[in-house]
Parts: structure tokens; sequence; C-alpha cells
């Protein structure tokens, strides 16, 4: 008997777990069932393209779609170059590109039918991208021939409008060097979703609002700015010394001895803790597609690294994504309306499977600390960069030169946003291995935010 009760518990348990195993095979299908069905090793879908659905921007032109047997992308060779990363390549090596992260959608798939339709053909759906293409080939054209990203998105709606990312490469002239050749080297990388820079003066945002929010006479004290000051015997330096600073004037030019002071006395614990709050060392993505992170890590700082992190430098790194998602925040009082680039999904024959919608992120900014903040990065505009740099804008922003060593020029970057009702816009913009933000990353913002501004 105790044999038989041994047996049928044996029995029982993998009864269980066939059950078991059932339920999470049935529970893929449903949910990553097209995914499995264009897994790169199926032959069918990597090479036979006749049949996906066509890519679109917001007003309708063709970006890519299937002519022939053959992926073919626009006619235009900047217009390939500039959707290159948010579009994705033929063969999937750009990881960010809705060609592959939609690829089952663009294949037809359907748990039903699977990749044919009642008729026995394939026929995928067709995906229209809330980004405007002529904006994406402004920016592209504004970057050059320098590297860098460049992302625009309406904070209000959600819409992202811009997102170019070089180097680049033609997909249709896919180079024969480009694995060997320095000029492509990273050119399969999103660098507004993927790259992590050294933020640079952009991270003294972060500082900012943790002095406001542990500072109480914040705006009645002042800082001594003589040029640099040695802690631990290492100097923190400033591009010149700029005398005595209220608050509002040291974030407009930027001292770094200012900030670091405010970072040491801060102290790791609430540097951290803002930090943490607006969104750094935490995830986010765009339609599914996961954002590297932004990371700020003092453990173990001694007291002069600690200063030099609240200046952007040290180890702190940014996302360009995560910065336009901040800059979105404390535009919206705190909470940032999340980014999405699928404006809709629809199938041959016309009928609408998805389509994108405003969604509320996770408060990354206190309601009062952003207020504040708001007008201290106006003052920044309009006292420091011009307000001639955004003819019929009123701009909110911050730029940043981001030292990164080994012999090479910093990094620049300007994030901020518009406060007209009517042109709800977030921006970041990071030109790599230039000397001057205002005239680099800057000039960059500056044309692609006048354009961006006459989008309807």
């Amino acid at each position: 008997m105790k044999t038989t009760g041994r047996r049928s518990l044996i029995l029982y348990i993998l009864g269980a777990a066939f059950l078991f195993g059932l339920g999470v095979f049935l529970y893929g299908f449903a949910t990553q069932g097209g995914m499995w069905a264009v897994q790169p090793f199926n032959k069918y879908i990597t090479t036979g393209v006749s049949s996906q659905g066509k890519v679109l921007d917001r007003n309708g032109t063709v970006l890519a779609e299937s002519k022939n047997g053959k992926r073919v992308y626009s006619s235009d060779e900047t217009t390939r170059r500039a959707m290159l990363h948010a579009v994705g390549d033929t063969t999937g090596y750009i990881s960010t590109g809705v060609q592959y992260n939609y690829r089952a959608e663009l294949s037809g798939y359907n748990g039903i039918m699977g990749l044919v339709t009642p008729n026995g053909k394939a026929g995928g759906d067709d995906i229209t991208l809330t980004l405007d293409s002529s904006l994406c080939r402004l920016a592209k054209k504004e970057l050059g021939s320098r590297n860098g990203a460049v992302a625009v998105y309406n904070y209000k709606t959600g819409e992202m409008l811009c997102m170019v990312s070089t180097p680049d490469f033609d997909p249709e002239n896919v180079p024969s060097d480009i694995n060997t050749n320095s000029k492509y080297k990273g050119a399969y990388l999103n660098k507004v979703m993927s790259a992590q820079y050294t933020p640079g003066s952009i991270f003294k945002v972060v500082t900012a609002a943790a002095a406001i929010e542990n500072f109480s006479d914040i705006d009645s004290r002042t800082w001594d700015c003589s040029g640099s000051i040695t802690v631990n015997g290492n100097k923190i330096t400033d591009i010149k010394a700029y005398g005595r600073l209220h608050f509002k004037d040291a974030l407009a030019k930027s001292s770094n001895v200012a900030f670091a002071e405010m970072a040491m006395e801060l102290g790791t614990e609430k540097m951290t803790a803002e930090a943490n709050a607006m969104g750094f060392n935490s995830s986010f993505s765009l339609d599914g597609i996961n954002a590297s992170k932004s990371v700020y890590n003092v453990a173990g700082a001694e007291k002069n690294e600690l200063g030099w992190s609240g200046v952007g430098q040290y180890t702190d790194l940014a996302s360009p994504y995560h910065m336009l998602v901040l800059m979105g925040a404390v535009a919206n009082g705190g909470t940032p309306v999340m980014p999405y680039i699928i404006k809709n999904i629809t199938t041959p024959y016309g009928t609408a499977l998805k389509s994108g919608a405003a969604q509320a992120g996770s408060r990354l900014v206190k309601a009062e600390t952003a207020e504040r903040l708001q007008q201290y990065m106006r003052y920044n505009v309009t006292n420091a960069y011009g307000d001639g740099l955004f003819p019929g804008l009123k701009v909110c922003a911050k730029t940043g030169t981001a030292e990164v060593g080994g012999g090479k020029k910093p990094n620049c970057w300007m994030v901020g946003y518009s406060l007209n009702t009517d042109t709800p816009l977030a921006f970041a913009v990071v030109v790599e291995e230039q000397s001057y933000s205002i005239r680099s990353a800057g000039k960059v913002a500056s044309s692609v935010m006048k354009a961006a501004a006459k989008i309807k």
C-alpha cells in the first residue's frame, strides 16, 4: 500500500508539473507567439520580407516598405540616415528600431492564422510613428559630421517628434567596412536610448533640486567662487573666478565651486536620495524599447569626489532619453507624460490594432521643487544663454560641458523645454567632443526647437 501511495503521489506531482508547464506555454504563446514566429533562426522571416508592412512617419511619409521581395527605404538618403535608429535596419542589428521590436506586427502574425491571411497569403501590418521625418532630417543636418544625439517630444501629449543618433549609415547601401572603419564605431547604437554619457553641468539640475529641498535659505545664501577650491588635497576648478554668487546666478553661470560645495554639504545620502527620486539608477522605456539607465553612485566616495559628482563628473552617467523624460517632468509640475513613438498600427485592411496615447509616469520631482527649478532654468536662458537662441519661445534650459578625459574634447549638452502652451516641447541634445555647449548643442537645440514649434 505504501508503494502504491508513493507512486500515486509521484503521478500527481508529474501531472501538476505537466499542467503548470502547459499553462506557462499557453501564456507565452498568447503573449509572445508573434515574437517566437519571427526569431532570427526562422529563415522565412529573416530573408522573406516581401510581405512585411510599411513604416511611416506622422505625416504618412513612407520610411520603409517591401517591394519585389526586398526591404526598401525612403528615396532620400538624408531621411534614410536620419530615421535609421528609429526605423532600424534590415538585418536587425539595431535592436532599438521598430523593425526589430515590432517585427511580429510588421510580418502580420496573428494567433489563429499565424503568418498568413484567410486567403493563404501573408500580409504585414503598417506602423505609423509619431516622429516627423523632416524634423529628424534637420537634426541630422545640424549634427553634420559630429557624433551625438537629439531628442524632442511633446511633454503634454507624449508624442516623440525627433530621435536622431550619429554616427549612422545608409541602410540601403550598408558600407562594406562598417565593422572595421572607426568612423562607423557605434553606428548600430541609438544614442538617445542606449548611450550613457557623463552629464557634466546638466546634472546641476539634480543638485539644485536637492539644495532647494534641504536649504531653507537657498535664495539668500551666497557662495564665493575664486576659481577653485582644494578638498582633500584635490582641486575643484571653475572656468574663472565668478566672485560672490546667489543661487540663481550660481546655476546660470554654472559654477563648479558653488555646486560642489552644495553637494558636499548635502552629503552622500541626500544627494543619492534626490538622484534616485529624479530617475537615476531606474529604468525607462519607449513603447517597450528599454533605455539605458542614468547612473549616480557615490558609495565610498571621498569628499572631493562627492563634490565633483554634484557638478556631473566623478562616475555620473546620463541617458539622453532619461534627461528628456526628466525635462518633461519638470515642465509638467514634477510628473512626466511618458514619451511614445508608435502613433498607430493598422492591418492591411485598415483596421486599427493599436493607437498611442498619453500616459503619466511616476513622479520624479516634487511639485514645489519643479516650480522653483522652472524659475531658475528660465533665468538661465534670459540671463546667460539669451532668449535670441529660441526666438518666439519661452525656454527653460541648462547646458553642460562634460569632461571625458583621454585627451578628448568634452561632450556638450543642452536640455530643456518650452513654456509656451501651444508648443509644449522638451528636448535633450548632446554633441560629442566639442568646446562650447551653446555653440554646439545650443545651436542644434535652437534649430530643432524652432522647427518643432511649427509641427501640428
